[in-house]
């Protein structure tokens, strides 16, 4: 699996309120929280993000409540997935339970501007910024993590298990 889009930074503690903010949980529709993702931090995403675009965060991206309406908003809105310094631990699980792809790697919010060109190799973990020519690592996913997110999340991933 390879992801490839613009980066979009946001910095410390992003937490599920902003992700998705509390008077939007009446909807469990991706599109409907999808078109209410980040508002409360960044009023601009809904036009920003293109289909494929990577979310670059620093630390405890995703602290907060554990609400699963907040990777279900990224990944509705079209982000292909999210890299950060480090995840809030609810979030990491909610996020590969519901088939959104993130990493951690120390080095890449520090080494990315806004906008810079992103491709990850999720099989290899090797994560190159294109704009700035620069490759990173980070340890790729265990092969029953990538089936799940490979199953559109858990539910999926069960499902065909089933078969």
């Amino acid at each position: 699996m390879i992801a490839r889009g613009k980066a979009i930074k946001y910095g410390n503690n992003v937490d599920t309120d902003v992700i998705i903010p509390a008077r939007y949980l009446n909807s469990s529709d991706p599109a409907e929280l999808a078109a209410h993702c980040m508002e409360d931090i960044d009023a601009g995403f809904r036009e920003k993000v293109e289909p494929g675009d990577i979310i670059v965060a620093a630390r405890n991206f995703g602290c907060g409540s554990s609400r699963e309406h907040a990777p279900i908003a990224i990944k509705a809105s079209g982000i292909s997935c999210v890299v950060a310094k480090t995840f809030a631990r609810i979030f990491y699980r909610n996020s590969i339970n519901t088939g959104l792809p993130i990493l951690e790697c120390e080095e890449l919010y520090d080494e990315t501007d806004e906008g810079d060109r992103l491709e990850i190799d999720f099989d290899s973990g090797e994560i190159r910024n294109i704009t700035k020519g620069k490759v990173f690592g980070t340890q790729p996913f265990p092969g029953f993590m990538q089936e799940i997110i490979e199953n559109d999340g858990l539910v999926g991933y069960i499902k065909n298990q089933m078969k």
